[in-house]
C-alpha cells in the first residue's frame, strides 16, 4: 500500500488552474516503475490512434495504390510493335511500367514499392513487394504444338508445355490473335501444295476450337494456369490495366478484412450511439432501437423509453408478467404525448406485441411486423 501510494503522489503538481485527468487508477504496474511514469492506459489518446490507421487506408486506397505498382515488362515483348499500345495504357492508368529481363519470357510481372515509413497498424503481408502473378506472352506459333500435346496424350502425369518445376506460382498465358491463325491454317482446296514437313502441318492443320477448349480445361484442372485469347494488343492492354487495377485495390481490402469484425466500426460518422460503462448513451441506444421498427413515430419511442430507459428492464418486467397475454399488452396503455389540441393517444396493441416479442422471441425466422 505504501508503494501504490508513492505511484500516486509521483507524479508532477499541478496548480490551481488545472484541471486532473478523468480518469486515475492505480494498478500493480505503476508501483513498480518510476515514479510519475504513465501507465500506457491513460497515455492512449483515441485520436491519436486512429490518425495513423486513417493515413495508413488513405495510402492503401486504389487510387493511392497503383502509383506505387510497377509492372516489369521483358524487353522481348517491346520488339512487337503493337507493345506501344501496351505502355501507353500502362501509363494512362498511373502506374510504373519498368522493360527489365525476366524469366521465363515475354513475361509480366508485377511488383509493389512500399511507402517509407510504413505506417502501423496494418498487417506486414499487406505490403509485400512481389506479386506472384506472371503473364506470359505467347504467339499462335507457340500455342498450337502445345494444344496438340496436351490432346494427345492425356492424364495429368504428362508434361504440360510452359510449364517447369522452375515455373512461378501462378501463371498466365496470353495469345494474341489465335483465331485467326486457326483459319489461316485450314486448307483451301486440293490444289495446295504440300510443305517439305507433312506431318507436323496436318498436325497443327487439324486443331480446331474443339482441342483448343479442350486444352484450356486441361491447364485449368492439371496445373492451375489459365489462358488469355485476345485478338489484338488492344485487347490484351485493358486486361493488363484491369488487372493493375484489382492488385492495386487488394492491399486496401486486406487492410479493411484484417480485424476481427471488420463491420464493426466506431465513430459518430456511423450514426451509431456509443455506450460508455457507467451506462451513458443507453437511453439514446434504445430509442434509436425502438425507432427501427415500422410505424414507429419519435413519440412513441419516448413513451416507450420513458417508461422502460433501458432493455434490461422491459425484460425484468416481461419476466414479471404471468401470463403471454399480459407480456403482449404490457406497452399497450402507455400514454403518448401530443400536441394541445390533438386527440390522447396510447401505443398501442401492434407496437406493445411486436416489441415483446423482439426481446422474447427464441425464434430466428419469427415475423415481427404482420403487416409487411
Amino acid at each position: 500500500m505504501a508503494r501504490a501510494g508513492l505511484g500516486r503522489a509521483g507524479g508532477v503538481r499541478r496548480g490551481p488552474g488545472q484541471r486532473r485527468p478523468p480518469t486515475w487508477e492505480i494498478s500493480d504496474s505503476d508501483a513498480e516503475g518510476p515514479a510519475g511514469a504513465e501507465s500506457p492506459a491513460r497515455a492512449r489518446d483515441p485520436v491519436g490512434e486512429r490518425r495513423p490507421a486513417a493515413e495508413a487506408l488513405r495510402r492503401l486506397r486504389p487510387g493511392q495504390a497503383v502509383r506505387r505498382l510497377a509492372v516489369l515488362v521483358d524487353p522481348a515483348v517491346l520488339e512487337d510493335a503493337g507493345a506501344d499500345t501496351l505502355m501507353e495504357a500502362l501509363h494512362a492508368l498511373g502506374c510504373e511500367p519498368r522493360a527489365e529481363p525476366q524469366r521465363p519470357a515475354r513475361s509480366l510481372r508485377w511488383s509493389r514499392a512500399s511507402p517509407d515509413p510504413c505506417p502501423r497498424g496494418v498487417p506486414p503481408e499487406v505490403w509485400a513487394e512481389d506479386e506472384p502473378h506472371v503473364l506470359r506472352l505467347l504467339e499462335p506459333e507457340e500455342f498450337v504444338p502445345g494444344v496438340v500435346q496436351l490432346t494427345q496424350v492425356c492424364g495429368p502425369t504428362c508434361s504440360v508445355p510452359w510449364v517447369t518445376p522452375e515455373s512461378p506460382a501462378c501463371l498466365h498465358l496470353a495469345v494474341i490473335g489465335l483465331d485467326t491463325y486457326l483459319w489461316s491454317q485450314q486448307p483451301t482446296g486440293p490444289e495446295t501444295q504440300q510443305p517439305e514437313h507433312p506431318a507436323v502441318t496436318c498436325t497443327e492443320a487439324a486443331v480446331g476450337w474443339p482441342e483448343v477448349e479442350e486444352a484450356l480445361v486441361h491447364l485449368q484442372l492439371w496445373v492451375n494456369v489459365d489462358v488469355l485469347l485476345v485478338a489484338s494488343w488492344q485487347e490484351l492492354s485493358q486486361h493488363v490495366c484491369a488487372f493493375t487495377k484489382a492488385l492495386a485495390q487488394r492491399p486496401f481490402k486486406q487492410a479493411r478484412e484484417s480485424g476481427a469484425f471488420p463491420f464493426c466500426t466506431s465513430g459518430r460518422w456511423t450514426a451509431g450511439e456509443r455506450v460508455a460503462r457507467d451506462g451513458m448513451g443507453l437511453r439514446g441506444a434504445w430509442w434509436r432501437q425502438v425507432r427501427q421498427l415500422n410505424r414507429v413515430s419519435p413519440a412513441m419511442a419516448d413513451a416507450v423509453v420513458s417508461a422502460f430507459p433501458s432493455p434490461r428492464l422491459l425484460q425484468q418486467a416481461y419476466m414479471a408478467c404471468g401470463t403471454e397475454q399480459e407480456r403482449l399488452a404490457l406497452l399497450a396503455d402507455l400514454p403518448v404525448k401530443t400536441g394541445k389540441r390533438a386527440p390522447p393517444r396510447r401505443v398501442g396493441p401492434d407496437l406493445s406485441r411486436r416489441i415483446c416479442l423482439f426481446l422474447t422471441t427464441t425464434d430466428p425466422d419469427l415475423l415481427l411486423d404482420l403487416g409487411s
